[in-house]
């Protein structure tokens, strides 16, 4: 399984995905699920994954063949971020087909879902959801993010957090709380991580990196988020009946310390 986050706020955009894949219960295995395409001073493109891994892997190819080709339309050539994903879309929809080719029907599912994020020079950042049909829905101002794969268990931090005023690096912390709530909830879901900011008007990414459970930004946010989430726990308000027990409490060890 797979749960990977899109975040779109007004400073840019997050990424982060999970990189466990698996064949079997005992054939678990790492696999990036984030894909990054920049090219300087014209666009910079990330590429999330969630479904069945060889069709992913045949779309990538496709793209990459399309770049090298210089093919008249690319992930070079849209001058629209909704078109590039238009774009992934049909590329998505022919390779899910190869494998149905002639009637037959797979064994397996062989869908696919992806998640686009990035910015082409003169256009905004968007955050984009290209479906196993080919079609696409963007993020909105009410709803600024994104989600693919195992969705439910990281999905109450980011409705009570993300806005788009949001700070971009705020947006990063709550997608690894995101996921790392995912994780331990699911065991489908599996470190490292990968996390990708890119900043708006910048057209490169602002950073890239894959964290472990032995890197310290990883165990510091799930750490302190543990913590204070069990210190919040303690400070919540008492029940009625919890006040009239103390208060009885009270009285019965003020009785017993006058018998003595």
């Amino acid at each position: 399984m797979t749960y990977c986050v899109g975040i779109q706020v007004d400073e840019g955009l997050v990424l982060a995905s999970d990189t466990r894949t698996s064949a079997s219960f005992d054939d678990v295995r790492v696999y990036a699920k984030t894909h990054r395409f920049v090219f300087p001073g014209d666009r910079c493109l990330a590429l999330m994954s969630a479904g069945n891994l060889g069709t992913t892997q045949a779309v990538l190819s496709r793209l990459q063949r399309d770049l090298d080709e210089n093919a008249a339309v690319s992930l070079r050539t849209p001058r629209r971020l909704f078109e590039v994903a238009e774009y992934i879309g049909s590329q998505l929809v022919a390779a899910q087909a190869q494998v149905n080719r002639g009637g037959r029907q797979a064994p397996v599912n062989v869908e696919s879902t992806m998640i686009l994020a990035g910015q082409i020079a003169g256009e905004r950042p968007g955050l984009l959801l290209i479906y196993p049909l080919g079609n696409v829905i963007a993020a909105s101002p009410e709803t600024p993010y994104l989600q693919i794969g195992e969705s439910k268990y990281g999905k109450p931090i980011l409705d009570r957090i993300i806005r788009p005023s949001t700070s971009l690096n705020d947006a990063a912390r709550c997608a690894l709380v995101s996921l790392d709530s995912t994780i331990r909830s699911n065991v489908s879901v599996g470190l490292p991580i990968d996390l990708t900011l890119i900043r708006s008007d910048a057209l490169q990414l602002a950073e890239s990196c894959r964290l472990d459970e032995y890197s310290p930004v990883y165990q510091g946010i799930r750490d302190s988020w543990a913590d204070q989430l069990a210190a919040a726990m303690s400070r919540l308000p008492t029940f009625p009946w919890e006040a009239s027990r103390l208060a009885d409490s009270g009285l019965w060890q003020q009785a017993a310390a006058q018998q003595q």
